[in-house]
């Protein structure tokens, strides 16, 4: 099939959520195409009809990308100008194409990169957290073990971090995040980015998952989770001295709202007030006395 444009991989980006956000250069790529690589031919299909695109699809997710990929590697061999997008957003983020754009570079095929909407940045530059230096690692894991062993690793980060977190699993992320980096870490949470529902809640971990938990119906809607660098922790800890004389008062809190016995408290008041958990072992013994 010959097309106006010439034989390359064309990495699509597409809208997130508001259908008005896609570039002219990609309309005209996803026209001209000879084919679509779409993780989903359903969702896809819902952009083209709206801006009239007649343009066959082929479906390329990740149960089939190691098939599908070599049979649109032969396609493009073959001449063909092939189109890949996601569902949402650029393909490759977080979503299905790395396999075959770095194939597609292993066989010397061009690959043209069609820039467009991508989630985290839009939530980066809404978040009025600092975008000059910043740290993307996708999903955090679903395992509590892993996920709090990724938020150990960015305790004394000093760039602003960015993850994408499943609606379900939010209120779990914020509450490690709260122990892990302590209770008034600065967090800001973009919800539903572009869509109708946009929302950003900023604040401390500890606040904004008591807002989130008192939502009737759960959390909903595609979430990017963002963690302020330690430096920009807008509640400072409190100095040593005036942490240990409310250490017995702290310690009760959280061993009544976290569910914790006594060892785990104090390890969580450690982190949260930066005195090591034997000066407020000792603190501790000296009320009780």
């Amino acid at each position: 099939m010959t097309t106006g444009l010439a034989p390359a991989l064309y990495v699509v980006a597409t809208p997130i959520g508001n259908l008005e956000d896609i570039t002219l250069r990609a309309i005209r790529v996803l026209k001209e195409a000879a084919v679509i690589a779409c993780e989903d031919t359903r969702q896809t299909q819902k952009l083209l009809n709206f801006y009239d695109i007649s343009t066959p699809t082929l479906s390329y997710h990740q149960h089939n990308e190691v098939t599908r990929a070599a049979e649109l590697i032969v396609r493009l061999e073959n001449g063909e100008a092939v189109a890949l997008v996601s569902d949402a957003g650029t393909p490759g983020i977080s979503d299905p194409g790395y396999r075959l754009i770095s194939l597609a570079i292993r066989h010397r095929i061009k690959v043209v990169p069609i820039p467009g909407a991508v989630a985290m940045i839009n939530a980066l530059v809404g978040s009025g957290l600092p975008t000059d230096s910043f740290h993307f690692s996708g999903f955090l894991s679903a395992k509590r073990s892993q996920r709090r062993t990724q938020l150990e690793a960015i305790k004394d980060a000093r760039h602003t971090h960015v993850f994408y977190e499943a609606p379900h699993r939010i209120l779990e992320s914020l509450e490690d995040v709260a122990e892990v980096l302590g209770r008034d870490r600065h967090v800001v949470i973009a919800r539903e980015v572009t869509k109708l529902h946009e929302e950003f809640l900023r604040g401390g971990a500890a606040d904004v998952y008591e807002q989130l938990k008192m939502r009737d119906g759960g959390v909903r809607g595609e979430i990017t989770l963002l963690i302020a660098k330690a430096a920009d922790d807008h509640a400072a800890k409190p100095d040593a001295a005036s942490a240990k004389a409310q250490a017995p008062k702290r310690l009760a809190e959280i061993m009544s709202a976290q569910k914790l016995d006594e060892k785990a408290a104090l390890r969580v008041l450690a982190k949260e007030t930066g005195v090591s958990k034997s000066e407020l072992y000792r603190e501790l013994q000296r009320h009780k006395r």
